[in-house]
């Protein structure tokens, strides 16, 4: 993949987030390539776009994950899970449920 492909489906991916985050009404802040979540207890999730791995990092209180582009989605290196469902599970983990 190019880089210009990687850039638009990862900010694909992060506006994607940041929509559903609002939309569930958790502060979501986005500064470039970076997004900010917080939640009522205080606990954050931080996503952002690593442009030299091509890969978008997420990291939360469980832990630090690499999602990279494969098989047309989002897949960790570190255990295959999809970004969305694993956002979904730290979500749920806050009370919150998000929606895609």
């Amino acid at each position: 993949m190019n880089e210009s492909e990687f850039n638009q489906l990862a900010d694909t991916a992060l506006t994607k987030i940041e929509t559903a985050s609002d939309d569930c009404g958790v502060d979501c802040n986005r500064s470039g390539n970076l997004l900010e979540i917080e939640f009522d207890n205080g606990s954050k999730i931080i996503i952002n776009r690593h442009d030299i791995n091509q890969e978008i990092w997420l990291a939360a209180k469980s832990g630090g994950y690499h999602y990279a582009w494969q098989q047309d989605a989002w897949r960790s290196q570190r255990d295959d899970s999809e970004l969305y469902a694993r956002l979904t599970e730290l979500f749920d983990a806050q009370g919150e449920e998000i929606s895609w």
